[in-house]
């Protein structure tokens, strides 16, 4: 493996042990009580893939499993992508009832064709949706999901530490449950499975 590959990865892995400590001190990972009072999840402006602007009513309709990264991710974003694919293959006809949600914590770089580009390359579900927006735009969506981000190092090749959780929303867009980063696909579609029983 190249040297310079070898030191994305591992400051990625870093990274992230760094935003999940910032993530729990930022309180992430309510109690479903909690988040029925608003602590997750809220209103945001956004673009999708296509440029089209969208807000918090896109969750409406169907569940959601949405987190947070970024397209120059080298590993975490998209095995989070790859693994909840395979979640939603396991699900048989409960699929066409989730849709997942990648919103970007890089909007300088990550345009909405840039983001296109991404979900396409991963083989994701059809209906995937990728979110960016402005800077202010995307801080707007972090903070409302209690989300932590900041860029490492300079340059082009530079890394966003950020929040690796999934958040597990149903139809009408409120939080029911945090999927946790690491899960395989099969504990992931037991978890949403289990939300969409009303389960816990």
């Amino acid at each position: 493996m190249p040297r310079h590959r070898l030191i994305l990865i591992i400051a990625c892995i870093v990274g992230a042990a760094i935003a999940g400590g910032l993530a729990w001190k930022a309180g992430v990972f309510r109690t479903q009580e909690e988040a029925s009072a608003g602590a997750v999840g809220g209103p945001f402006q956004l673009v999708d893939q296509t440029g089209k602007p969208v807000d918090q009513t896109l969750l409406n309709g169907k569940w959601n499993a949405v987190f947070f990264g970024f397209t120059w991710c080298p590993d975490i974003c998209p095995g989070t992508l790859q693994a909840l694919t395979a979640a939603s293959d396991q699900l048989g006809p409960k699929a066409k009832d989730l849709r997942i949600v990648f919103i970007s914590v890089d909007p300088a770089r990550d345009t909405p064709a840039k983001v296109k580009e991404w979900i396409d390359a991963q083989s994701a579900p059809e209906g995937t949706v990728g979110l960016t927006g402005t800077p202010e735009q995307v801080a707007a969506a972090a903070k409302a999901y209690r989300v932590v981000y900041e860029k490492a190092g300079e340059g082009e090749n530079y890394l966003v530490n950020h929040s690796t959780a999934i958040y597990l929303m149903d139809p009408k867009g409120r939080f029911k449950r945090v999927v946790a980063y690491g899960m395989t696909p099969e504990q992931m579609a037991d978890q949403i499975r289990a939300a969409m029983r009303g389960d816990g």
